[in-house]
């Protein structure tokens, strides 16, 4: 509505001198406004009525105040007017943020609970970016490093050990180094199997915590002191006399550079864990479960992108580990040397438009899904297979064919991630596809079943939005609570299971925990 005239000077005078009718807008606690004093000169975002509020009580001068008054007091006339007051965004607030601005959101009407939470949710974000930033290393630094190796090869790098540091089922990695800014780097060089390349779709799929991430790449022959297991010519002995005398010629490989340097694979993984799962069931099948939850995301990464993993098998899985934690954190939960590693996939294929068709037959359609890689549709089956090798419990396809029905093999009960690991199989081995969970499902039920809510939330009050509301704001609150005070206490550094929960926190909501835990409990 235009704004009236502005009233006579008399009366603007008396306004000044006076207390205001009905006055209820100032904070609970504050002094009562006396006559000419500065806490009488109220904000116009405190004095106007929010967008489809009714009015509050005042006198029907009440919208000519604030711009008459503002100007009395020296201030300009384009801040009292209602559509230029500014509004700082909550992800802006800082400790430092100006009293001024503060006051405004907390007469909004979200008030003072809607700012903390907003702010919470924004720290979290800022939290999260920055241990991705660590675990990743910065984007400028990565690009920079990109072009540095561009037309470079063999000459170049450094082997540094003849071994290769991790075979995989489709390729063999050395440990290499380069000169990058005054400091030396590890790189891995990606030799791959023959008929295993997949370099065309990998070289554009971005960056993803659980995605390979290609370098440079390069075609030249193989270095004479360099091993390849299991390629004649090329065994761990020594080159004989003849051989050095006469040389045979090297094979010209394509060489793939990445950032990550693999120790293993997650075959190698769960092969030397037996005892592991044994003594310490509880910390190993909380392994098990952030291992696949690191899996989900990057399918889920992988979806979009339209491309899909070559051969969701572990031998294809690599594991990457990540810096050692601090000294004061070093021996305090986890075993020694038993770290969480981040977990990479590293082959690929393009998912092809005209997808292969559901099948008539579901016990078919089963099989095919579990006898060998197949369309993406066959993810949620190879990731359910997945969890049963993890748990060691043989899920190979002669011993799933003789069950009948939904029957599967039995997963022991060792600890509390036990049961929950094993209703994710039955949903992801489900024979008919309609009732199979997704990925993207199996990510958010792993992430309940390691952060909660847990199933004990529900036995005092049933299960609402507004329950599942309030837990996850408590939660949010007292993470970042336990950022602060790990922090300021034992300086340790947040790492990828600190970085993971963010991303879960950070993201989910009320409803989606009400749909998870329905489905999972």
């Amino acid at each position: 509505d235009p704004l009236p005239p502005p009233l006579p000077k008399k009366q603007l005078q008396r306004a000044e001198s006076l207390p205001e009718p009905g006055s209820s807008h100032r904070c609970h606690g504050d002094p009562e406004p006396r006559a000419g004093s500065v806490l009488y000169s109220i904000p116009p975002a405190q004095l106007r009525p929010e967008e489809g509020a009714p009015p509050r009580d005042r006198p029907s001068w009440g919208p000519k105040k604030p711009l008459t008054k503002s100007r009395s007091l020296g201030e300009p006339l384009a801040q009292s007017s209602p559509q230029k007051a500014p509004s700082p965004r909550l992800k802006e607030l800082t400790f430092g943020t100006a009293d001024g601005e503060l006051g405004q959101l907390l007469e909004s009407p979200a008030g003072v609970c809607g700012v903390i939470l907003g702010c919470q949710e924004a720290a979290l974000a800022r939290l999260s970016a920055h241990m991705q930033e660590e675990l990743l290393g910065p984007e400028e630094r990565q690009q920079l490093l990109e072009a540095e190796l561009a037309g470079k090869s063999w000459a170049a790098l450094g082997v540094l050990d003849p071994q290769p540091c991790c075979q995989s089922g489709d390729a063999w990695y050395f440990r290499v180094g380069f000169t990058f800014q005054h400091s030396q780097l590890q790189l891995a060089a990606k030799v791959p199997k023959p008929c295993c390349s997949s370099l065309g779709v990998q070289s554009s799929l971005g960056t993803h915590c659980s995605i390979q991430r290609l370098l440079g790449r390069f075609t030249d022959c193989l270095p004479r002191e360099l091993v390849l297991p299991g390629i004649p010519g090329k065994q761990s002995r020594g080159p004989s006399r003849e051989e050095r005398a006469c040389p045979a010629p090297q094979p010209v490989l394509q060489v793939l550079l990445s950032a990550e340097v693999p120790q293993q694979t997650l075959a190698d993984f769960v092969k030397g864990s037996h005892a592991l799962h044994r003594t310490s069931p509880g910390h190993y099948e909380r392994l098990g479960c952030l291992l696949l939850l690191q899996l989900c995301m990057g399918l889920e990464h992988l979806r979009g992108q339209n491309v899909a993993q070559g051969d969701l098998c572990p031998e294809n899985l690599l594991l990457v580990q990540c810096p050692c934690p601090p000294r004061s954190q070093q021996g305090q939960k986890e075993p020694p040397g038993l770290s969480l590693p981040r977990l990479l996939i590293s082959s690929f294929f393009k998912v092809q438009e005209k997808q292969r068709p559901c099948s008539s037959s579901q016990e078919q359609d089963w099989s095919q899904g579990l006898a060998a890689p197949s369309p993406p549709a066959a993810a949620e089956l190879n990731v359910g297979r997945l969890i049963y090798q993890i748990l060691h419990v043989d899920i190979s396809l002669e011993n799933i064919l003789g069950f009948r029905s939904n029957r599967l093999p039995e997963i022991p009960s060792l600890s509390i991630y036990s049961a929950g690991l094993k209703r994710l199989a039955t949903l992801l081995l489900h024979r008919d596809p309609h009732e199979r969970v997704s990925v993207e499902q199996a990510r958010g039920i792993l992430q309940v079943l390691l952060w909660g809510p847990r199933q004990e939330l529900f036995a005092r009050s049933s299960k609402s939005l507004a329950l599942l509301r309030s837990w996850l704001e408590v939660k949010r609150a007292l993470l970042l609570l336990r950022f602060a005070e790990s922090s300021a206490g034992a300086r340790v550094s947040p790492g990828l299971e600190e970085w993971l929960c963010c991303q879960y926190f950070q993201g989910v909501t009320e409803h989606t925990l009400y749909q998870v835990t329905q489905v999972l409990y």
